[in-house]
């Protein structure tokens, strides 16, 4: 009985790894819609928080959040893009939240923790197979085989 429910359990490991990645891309797309429109007043706020090179950062920041939606959504180079998305979020928690102490209903780092965690599991699982990353490339290490 607990043989039958650990094979279903795994079988269902891939909704998770979906459900992660999409959530993680639907946070991702709003800030990176908000610096899309503006993007010199973010290089000018990146400037007011004493960020080193706040126009070139504005631009990676949201280069890397949109690049995130994109990737994310399809499963594709999953935990390629989690790198820079962790590093985003961790200079977001350094140089905004952290002050602001956990709770994120004082703009504190609760979010962006769990956004990390949930990076560095897509990380240490992949996409899952309801990605592009299991298509493309379980195709390719099996030709290989």
């Amino acid at each position: 009985m607990l043989k039958k429910l650990e094979l279903l359990l795994n079988k269902l490991q891939d909704v998770p790894l979906l459900a992660i990645r999409l959530a993680l891309a639907y946070g991702f797309y709003e800030p990176a819609m908000k610096k899309l429109q503006d993007i010199h007043a973010i290089g000018d706020w990146f400037a007011s928080l004493n960020i080193p090179a706040p126009y070139f950062q504005a631009y990676l920041a949201t280069g890397t959040e949109i690049l995130g939606v994109i990737l994310l959504t399809l499963g594709l180079f999953t935990r390629i893009i989690s790198f820079p998305l962790i590093i985003t979020m961790i200079v977001a928690i350094v140089t905004v939240h952290w002050e602001n102490g956990f709770s994120s209903g004082d703009n504190g780092f609760e979010i962006p923790l769990y956004y990390i965690i949930m990076l560095i599991t897509l990380i240490c699982f992949g996409s899952g197979r309801i990605s592009l990353d299991h298509l493309l490339f379980r195709k390719n290490a099996k030709a290989s085989d």
